[in-house]
């Protein structure tokens, strides 16, 4: 288990993060809420390791970050009413649901519920700038195991990860500092009527 320095080495944060990607490893990164714990979406191993980690079951989705809402767009189907939402807050923590472009993209990835995949554009640097390094969506679900706390810091991941066993460990944690407490993103839902609907009331209020 690898730690990097984000704030010491940025580039090789961003550089070591897109390799182990590539190379369908897990990576623990700071967000603009907590820390996450992330994959390639496409990568059915890696994703059977998060749920490993996590300790969650594989019936419950996993939401998705991204560098901008030109890269969601190249992905998903982004509704106009929902595009100008998107404009209004992203970068930031709120969580759109969205339906992918590609029905096999869909049906390969258990990533999504009901056929949406739940999808942001963070505003935190380090994810930016690896998911627009990598050049696709990444997993970004809170890297704590279920039933425990979000983590906020190192010390909260140390005490998560320094004893478990090796199957249940990242490959790679960039070490962001200390982030703020802030609460998770808010998450919502265009229903066929049209009507937005708030599946949860988070750092956005809506």
């Amino acid at each position: 288990m690898e730690i990097i320095s984000y704030e010491k080495e940025p580039q090789k944060a961003v550089e070591k993060a897109v390799q182990v990607l590539r190379n369908g490893g897990v990576v623990i990164f700071p967000t603009e809420t907590s820390y996450g714990l992330g994959c390639d979406p496409r990568n059915l191993a890696a994703l059977g390791k998060i749920y490993r980690i996590k300790e969650r079951s594989t019936s419950k989705a996993l939401p998705l970050v991204s560098c901008s809402l030109e890269q969601v767009k190249e992905v998903f189907d982004v509704p106009q009413n929902i595009e100008k939402l998107a404009l209004k807050y992203w970068p930031g923590p709120l969580t759109i649901l969205l339906e992918p472009k590609d029905l096999n993209f869909r049906r390969q990835m258990p990533v999504f519920k009901d056929g949406l995949a739940a999808v942001r554009a963070s505003s935190h640097p380090f994810v930016q700038a690896l998911a627009c390094s990598y050049k696709f969506p990444i997993v970004a679900t809170s890297a704590n195991m279920t039933g425990m706390a979000d983590p906020y810091s190192m010390r909260d991941l140390m005490k998560v990860y320094e004893h478990v066993e090796k199957n249940k460990q990242p490959d790679l944690i960039i070490d962001g500092g200390d982030l703020p407490y802030n609460p998770p993103s808010t998450i919502i839902k265009l229903e066929n009527s049209g009507e937005l609907e708030i599946l949860r009331q988070g750092a956005v209020e809506l």
